[in-house]
C-alpha cells in the first residue's frame, strides 16, 4: 500500500513541477478508481460465483522532445488490484491472479509486479515507449507504439499489430506493440507505410506494408504482409453515402507453411459498418461481420484477447451502439451485439457524468446472454463504477 501511495504522490507532484519546467516535456494523464461486480457460472474449483474486484489505476503519458522533429514518448499504466477475486484466485491450485496480469506479449518483457499479496497486486506495464522521427514527407517510430490500421469503430480485421477487444471496458488507449513503421507521406491523402513487429518466436512475427489513398471522397487504404506464419492480403475503405458514414475491413488469411498443430482454413474476414449523427446528437453505428473461421469453444470474461485474422466468438456478429448526451453533463451510451450462429446476444448500457472539470463519475455494466450449448453459456456479466480524473 505505501507503494500505491508514493506512486499517487508522485503524479501530483509530476503534473505541475514538470510543465513548468520546459516547453520540452509534456506530461497528462488519469487517476481513476473502479469497483467491479462479477457473477459468472465459474468452474467447481471456486468456491462462489460472484465477486468484488477493486481497481486503482494510475496513467502517465509523458513527451521530452530532443527537437522539433525528434521526440521520445512514454505511456504507461500503474494498476492497484484488491478484493474476492484477487485473493479466490491465488488461493486455487494452479496460476494465480499475478499470472493473469504480469503478462507482456512484447519483444521486451517489461511488465512489473511491484507488490504481490494474498489479496491485493501492484503492477506496472509501459504500453507506449518509442522514439519518433518526422518531417512533412516521413516519419520513423522504432519502439513500443500503437500502430492503428483499422477503420471500423468495433471489429478490426486491417489492425494486425494490435487489435482490441471491444469488450475491454477499462482501457480507452488501447494496447501497443514493440515494432519499427516508417510512414511516407506523398500527398495530403496518400502515404505508405512499412511496419515490422519482431516476436520471441520469429513465426509470431508481423511484417506489412499499407498503401492509403483518397478517391472519389473515399480514403482507400491496400494491406499485404507476413502474419504469425500466415500470409494477409486485403484492405478498407472509409466514405460517406448522403450523411452517414460508411466503412468497412476485409482480410484473407492463409497458411505460409504446415504448422506442428496442422493446417489452420484459410480464413476471410470481412466487416462492414454505418454511422449517423442525427438531429438531436443521437450517435448512431451498426456493423454486420462475417469471420469464416469464427467460433469458440469457451468464452470467460478473462479470457485471451482475440487476433486479426480471428477477431471474433462467433461466425456471424451484427453490432449496434448508440450514444446521447442528456446535458451538458450526462451522457448515455448502449451496445448490443448479437451472434445468431451462437444464440447468444452481449449487451453493454452505459451513463457518464461530469462531475467536475475534469472529472467524471461512469456506471456501465456488460451482460452476456446464451443458451446451455452456446460458448455464452457460462460468460455470465459484470457491473462496474468508476471515478477519473484527468490531469
Amino acid at each position: 500500500m505505501k507503494q500505491l501511495i508514493f506512486i499517487s504522490i508522485l503524479t501530483l507532484w509530476a503534473s505541475g513541477s514538470i510543465r513548468a519546467q520546459s516547453d520540452d516535456f509534456r506530461l497528462s494523464g488519469y487517476i481513476q478508481a473502479m469497483s467491479v461486480y462479477i457473477d459468472a457460472d465459474l468452474p467447481a474449483l471456486f468456491e462462489k460465483d460472484s465477486f468484488w474486484e477493486h481497481r486503482f489505476q494510475n496513467r502517465l503519458n509523458l513527451q521530452y522532445r530532443f527537437t522539433s522533429n525528434f521526440s521520445l514518448n512514454w505511456e504507461m499504466r500503474t494498476r492497484f488490484f484488491a478484493g474476492e477475486l484477487v485473493s479466490e484466485l491465488n488461493d486455487l491450485p494452479g496460476p494465480g491472479y499475478r499470472d493473469l496480469i504480469d503478462v507482456d506479449d512484447g519483444i521486451v518483457n517489461l511488465s512489473w509486479v511491484i507488490a504481490d499479496r494474498d489479496r491485493w497486486l501492484l503492477h506496472y506495464i509501459p504500453d507506449r515507449l518509442n522514439l519518433d522521427w518526422y518531417n512533412d514527407e516521413w516519419r520513423i517510430t522504432a519502439g513500443r507504439q500503437r500502430i492503428n490500421w483499422g477503420i471500423n469503430t468495433v471489429t478490426n480485421p486491417n489492425d494486425l499489430f494490435n487489435i482490441y477487444s471491444f469488450y475491454e471496458f477499462d482501457y480507452p488507449e488501447r494496447p501497443g506493440t514493440d515494432a519499427v513503421r516508417i510512414q511516407h507521406f506523398i500527398d495530403w491523402a496518400s502515404r505508405i507505410e512499412l511496419a515490422w513487429s519482431p516476436a520471441k518466436e520469429v513465426r509470431n512475427s508481423v511484417a506489412a506494408a499499407m498503401y492509403v489513398f483518397n478517391t472519389r471522397g473515399y480514403d482507400i487504404q491496400v494491406i499485404t504482409g507476413y502474419y504469425r506464419d500466415r500470409l494477409g492480403v486485403g484492405g478498407g475503405w472509409a466514405g460517406s453515402i448522403r450523411q452517414s458514414g460508411f466503412k468497412g475491413e476485409v482480410m484473407l488469411f492463409t497458411d505460409l507453411e504446415e504448422n506442428s498443430a496442422g493446417d489452420r482454413p484459410t480464413n476471410l474476414v470481412a466487416a462492414v459498418s454505418a454511422d449517423h449523427m442525427f438531429d438531436n446528437s443521437l450517435f448512431l453505428i451498426i456493423e454486420g461481420l462475417y469471420n469464416k473461421d469464427g467460433g469458440s469453444d469457451r468464452f470467460v470474461l478473462l479470457g485471451e484477447p482475440l487476433a486479426a485474422d480471428n477477431p471474433s466468438f462467433s461466425r456471424y456478429q451484427f453490432t449496434t451502439s448508440a450514444s446521447y448526451p442528456f446535458s451538458p453533463v450526462w451522457n448515455g451510451s448502449l451496445a448490443a451485439i448479437w451472434y445468431p450462429d451462437e444464440e447468444a446476444l452481449f449487451v453493454s448500457p452505459s451513463v457518464t457524468w461530469s462531475v467536475g472539470q475534469n472529472t467524471d463519475f461512469n456506471m456501465l455494466s456488460q451482460i452476456f446472454i446464451g443458451g446451455e450449448s452456446s460458448a455464452f453459456a457460462n460468460a455470465g456479466s459484470i457491473v462496474a463504477a468508476s471515478l477519473k480524473w484527468n490531469f
